[in-house]
């Protein structure tokens, strides 16, 4: 881990130069390594539960208390633990390029290794928002979301998380954002939830691209693709090296 903090050379070398766009797009394999239960495999959550009884508007109407306790579960396991190596991988990436991070995740371990510019597609799981007005968000203290919690306006906190069925509010600056990739890299994610899928469609056909998962790649036929099946702990370090070298 302490090897990532390190400044390498390349940073001197960008001194009177434009830095380069390396976008990422980050899935449940990412922080499946740091012990947090991923939604699909064969342990996943969604293997207790069924989605439509924790994750959409029509089970927050049914049952409320339930939906609040699975997020406050997923909330306490969050905090118990830490980004792994491939996090800290790519936070040193910024010494050397423009990195942008677009996640599937609503955890908070990008911005806990180091990452600085992380654009949460599906929410955040430590925050909270007004079940009355979208725009008004609160951090959550602790781990720990109560029925007769309530915003400015009295009206019910509910977690900051988009729902099945619901909006994903941040998909159009993420297309912005990978368009203007000069290289981009898909890690831990299968490319099957859409919008975020789609997201490889917008970059460039000349930009390098990269995915990073030990299950996926197969049936994908996209220019410049490099598949590397490995687990994020494993392959992400390798590229950040690679490419840090030949910055």
């Amino acid at each position: 881990m302490q090897a990532f903090r390190i400044i390498p050379e390349c940073l001197f070398t960008f001194i009177d130069e434009q830095m380069k766009n390396i976008v990422i797009l980050t899935g449940a394999g990412m922080s499946a390594e740091s012990g947090l239960k991923t939604f699909r495999d064969d342990n996943g959550l969604w293997k207790t539960y069924r989605f439509e009884e924790l994750a959409s508007p029509d089970a927050w109407k049914r049952n409320p208390a339930l939906v609040m306790e699975f997020y406050n579960q997923r909330r306490k396991q969050l905090l118990e633990v830490e980004p792994n190596i491939a996090h800290f991988a790519l936070a040193k990436l910024e010494t050397c390029y423009n990195v942008h991070i677009i996640t599937q995740n609503v955890d908070d371990l990008h911005e806990r290794a180091g990452s600085s510019n992380i654009l949460h597609l599906h929410g955040e799981l430590r925050k909270s928002q007004s079940t009355i007005d979208e725009n008004l968000v609160y951090e959550i203290k602790g781990w720990e979301l109560k029925i007769g919690d309530t915003c400015e306006k009295g009206s019910q906190l509910r977690p900051h998380v988009v729902w099945f069925g619901e909006q994903v509010t941040q998909i159009v600056p993420a297309i912005q954002i990978s368009r203007q990739a000069d290289l981009f890299i898909v890690i831990g994610t299968s490319l099957a939830v859409y919008p975020a899928a789609g997201l490889i469609g917008y970059v460039d056909d000349s930009a390098p691209k990269y995915l990073i998962d030990p299950k996926s790649g197969d049936g994908l036929s996209l220019p410049n693709l490099k598949i590397i099946r490995e687990k994020a702990g494993i392959g992400v370090p390798k590229l950040v090296e690679e490419l840090i070298a030949n910055a």
